[in-house]
C-alpha cells in the first residue's frame, strides 16, 4: 500500500513537472514581453551550469607540460581556434573606438541551438551589465541584430538573419543621386543574402551600393553598416523592386559581440 501511494505521488511529481515545463516553453514563444522572475532564475541557472561543465576542459587546455608529440594536431587546433577569437575580440575592441557616442558592451557568445542558427545567439552579458531588450548588436563588420530577452547574466540576440516577419528594420540605400529608404526583411538562405524590399521600382540602384540602418523608427541609430547590393529583381507585381544584399558577417562562426547600452526602444 505504501509503495503504491509513492509510485502515484511520483507520477503526480512527474506530471506536474511536465506540465510546468510546456507552459514555461508556451511562454519563451512570445518575443513581445518582458522575461519573468521564474525565466530568469531558470534561464540564469541553466547559464551557469553550462560554464561550470565548460570549466575542466578549459583548466584542461591552460595546463602546462603536456606531451606535444602526442597531442600535436588537438593542441595545433586549439591554438588556431584561440588565434581567432583574440582577433575577433581586438575588432570587437577597435570598433568600440568609432561608438563614441554610445556605451558598448562586448560580450561572448555562449550558445547557439543548431535548429535556430540563423534565428539567434546567446549571450554572457545581461541586466547585471546595463543590457536590455532591443538594444542594438553590433561586431567589426556591422549590424548583427538586436538584445531580444535580456536575463540577470545572459541574454538572447536577435540576428538579423530571423526569418520572424514581424522583425523589420529601416534601412537606406546609398546610391548615385541620393539616399533611397527600404526595408530589410528576412533572409534568403539559398542565395545567403540578406532581402531589402519597399525600393520603388524607378529608383536607380545598383549593385554594389551601400546598405546602412537609416535611423528612422527609433530603435536602431543611423548609419550602421549592413553590406552592400549584390542582386537586383522586381516583384511579381513588377511595382517594386527587391535588393538581395550581401554582409561581411560571417553568420556561422560568431564569437565575440558589441552591445550598443543605451540604445533601446521602449
Amino acid at each position: 500500500m505504501y509503495h503504491k501511494r509513492k509510485k502515484t505521488k511520483n507520477i503526480g511529481i512527474a506530471i506536474f513537472v511536465f506540465i510546468v515545463v510546456i507552459i514555461l516553453c508556451i511562454i519563451s514563444l512570445s518575443t513581445t514581453r518582458k522575461v519573468t522572475f521564474l525565466e530568469d532564475i531558470l534561464k540564469t541557472t541553466s547559464i551557469t551550469f553550462q560554464k561550470l561543465s565548460m570549466y575542466p576542459f578549459t583548466a584542461l587546455n591552460k595546463k602546462k607540460g603536456i606531451d606535444q608529440s602526442e597531442s600535436y594536431l588537438i593542441q595545433k587546433n586549439v591554438n588556431e581556434s584561440l588565434e581567432k577569437e583574440i582577433k575577433e575580440l581586438k575588432q570587437a575592441l577597435d570598433l568600440n573606438k568609432t561608438l563614441t557616442e554610445y556605451e558598448p558592451v562586448n560580450a561572448t557568445v555562449l550558445s547557439r541551438n543548431r535548429s535556430y542558427w540563423l534565428q539567434n545567439i546567446t549571450i554572457d552579458k545581461g541586466r547585471l551589465h546595463g543590457l536590455d531588450e532591443d538594444m542594438v548588436v553590433v561586431t567589426s563588420d556591422g549590424l548583427l541584430g538586436k538584445v531580444s530577452k535580456a536575463y540577470k547574466t545572459s541574454s538572447e540576440v536577435k540576428l538579423i538573419t530571423s526569418n520572424d516577419v514581424n522583425y523589420k528594420i529601416s534601412v537606406s540605400v546609398t546610391t548615385n543621386s541620393g539616399d533611397i529608404y527600404a526595408v530589410l526583411n528576412g533572409y534568403d538562405k539559398k542565395k545567403k543574402t540578406i532581402k531589402v524590399t519597399g525600393v520603388d521600382k524607378t529608383s536607380q540602384v545598383n549593385v554594389g551600393d551601400v546598405i546602412k540602418t537609416s535611423g528612422l523608427g527609433g530603435m536602431f541609430p543611423r548609419g550602421i553598416y549592413i553590406g552592400t547590393v549584390k542582386e537586383i529583381k522586381n516583384d511579381k507585381y513588377d511595382l517594386s523592386k527587391t535588393l538581395y544584399v550581401e554582409t561581411k558577417q560571417n553568420f556561422d562562426e560568431i564569437h565575440y559581440v558589441t552591445v550598443l547600452r543605451g540604445v533601446s526602444h521602449d
